[in-house]
């Protein structure tokens, strides 16, 4: 117990200096948001990382999706880690960088405001922005709370509350840069982190050959809804639901493409090193840490002795696997988590208040405030949201696990923004209409399936959400009125603007 207190302690005392040595970026709104958009490359890969992957990921996606397609569930890590990080650098980390800094755009409701030239459709992103992520963030307080729960036998009320507090106080001193080098610490932890869980969960079976073949030997429970049954499918290649898990794979891995808080990584790029660089490494980053958590979960089912899910629910499998561990490794897990935790809540925190200063209020009641008053009033945002987030988790008996709470979260978030974000980067043709079919259909779809589910997971209705939107926004753009071409002309200039560099960096 001593031990993991002093791992706590150094962990907290770590990250409130961060956050009181960059007090001085956070003086404007550009600095609070952006960092100044000066995030150097590993700083700009280790941001995205680590605001990617938190105690949802940990706790309730490994636990569940472990249990329901067994060591097939690795593929959502490495789904996770080329389509969600590798190609999402690749396709948008260069364009949203140039373009965002061209029309100045701070957020991603600004950007919608100022790329296609409506206030309307900027006060609506904000709305949905602020609204879905309060889920989102519950989600992670509770799968955070549950595991300090385990391992230090104290209230799940007072972990929130504590949390919270922490994540508040060092997001309100230091804003995104506080964030970003945090994020840095806090990524390296979860590497080594999850490598040595991995091993030590595996030990504990005798070894990666003795738990694959226990594992092989599991079969469905009476009544559990499977595609494909029979002997060794928990052990196979790709599960006994192949189609759902494509699902999951969609829904964690393209969501980030339209999720506020991780897209927001890019509008603070430093310079062209830091794309290329911050492509490979959050490419790696989230092969270990994504990969080595699905692949640790897919062994959920050998603790079904020690676990029941029908009365503890799947948020409870991984805290079950994890508390045979010893004292110091539970430590290093609290620790792991908490820096994926703790990352993640700070990005959703800064993202929301930003969002809701900058985009709405700064579009209604705020627009002649100074720089000061909105910094001031983000910081106050801060500890709204963080309440908010708060009340909700603490009422878990009353809401969904966590998937289902982060389903709804990225199913509502992405299907809305990513088809309109990524075709805004890319074509002039998209229209104001097409853009506004996708937050109102994205948004429909996703609250009257958590009113009457008529598609039954809330993480293939996610799916559904954000493909329909890429066939719907380009579709809508073809029948309705163009936006002006010198407004367009002039918003896509900033590709075109010419640089100077050398023969190491462009060929002649």
């Amino acid at each position: 117990m001593i031990t993991k207190i002093l791992l706590l302690c150094v962990f907290f005392a770590i990250m409130i200096g961060i956050g009181l040595y960059t007090r001085k970026h956070a003086t404007d709104v550009d600095g609070f948001v952006l960092g100044s958009r000066s995030a150097g490359p590993w700083i700009s890969a280790f941001a995205y990382g680590t605001s990617y992957f938190s105690a949802v990921v940990f706790v309730g996606y490994a636990g569940q999706f472990g249990w329901r397609f067994g060591l097939a569930s690795t593929w959502i890590g490495l789904g996770n880690a080329i389509l969600g990080s590798m190609l999402a650098w690749f396709v948008l980390g260069r364009r949203t960088r140039v373009m965002t800094q061209h029309i100045d755009a701070k957020t991603m409701p600004d950007f919608f405001g100022k790329r296609y030239n409506s206030k309307a459709l900027k006060i609506a992103a904000s709305l949905i922005t602020f609204v879905f992520l309060i889920p989102y963030t519950a989600s992670v307080y509770n799968g955070l709370s549950r595991l300090f729960g385990m391992a230090f036998d104290i209230p799940y009320s007072t972990c929130l509350i504590v949390m919270a507090v922490l994540t508040g106080v060092y997001v309100i001193l230091g804003g995104y840069m506080a964030t970003a080098i945090n994020d840095f610490v806090q990524g390296i932890i979860m590497l080594f982190g999850i490598c040595a869980v991995i091993m030590s969960v595996l030990n504990g079976q005798g070894g990666f050959y003795s738990a694959l073949t226990k594992l092989s030997e599991q079969v469905p429970a009476a009544g559990e809804e499977v595609v494909v049954n029979g002997n060794g499918i928990f052990a196979s290649f790709f599960g006994p639901d192949p189609l759902s898990l494509l699902g999951v794979i969609i829904l964690t891995s393209l969501g980030t493409w339209g999720l506020p808080q991780m897209v927001g990584k890019f509008y603070a790029i430093k310079n062209e090193e830091s794309v290329k660089t911050g492509m490979i490494v959050s490419t790696f980053f989230a092969i270990v840490v994504s990969g080595g958590c699905y692949f640790l979960g897919g062994f959920g089912r050998l603790f079904s002795d020690k676990v029941d899910v029908a009365k503890d629910g799947f948020d409870s499998i991984i805290p079950t696997m994890l508390s045979t561990l010893p004292d110091i490794l539970i430590g290093i897990v609290i620790v792991l988590v908490l820096s994926a935790s703790m990352s993640t809540l700070s990005s959703l925190v800064l993202t929301s208040s930003s969002t809701l200063t900058i985009d709405f209020l700064g579009e209604t009641v705020m627009k002649k405030a100074d720089e000061k008053k909105k910094v001031l009033v983000m910081r106050i945002f801060v500890v709204v949201f963080v309440v908010i987030s708060v009340v909700i988790a603490l009422n878990k008996d009353s809401i969904p696990n966590i998937a289902m709470l982060m389903g709804y979260s990225w199913g509502a978030l992405a299907g809305a923004f990513l088809a309109p974000f990524m075709y805004g980067l890319y074509s002039k043709k998209i229209t104001k209409l097409s853009v506004w079919v996708s937050f109102i259909f994205s948004l429909a779809v996703t609250i009257v399936n958590m009113i009457h589910p008529f598609i039954k997971s809330p993480i293939n209705a996610g799916a559904f959400t954000m493909l329909v939107s890429l066939v719907l926004v380009p579709l809508v753009s073809m029948i309705t009125p163009k936006m002006n071409q010198e407004e367009v002309d002039s918003i896509f200039a900033g590709y075109d603007e010419k640089v100077e560099t050398t023969t190491r960096e462009v060929l002649d």
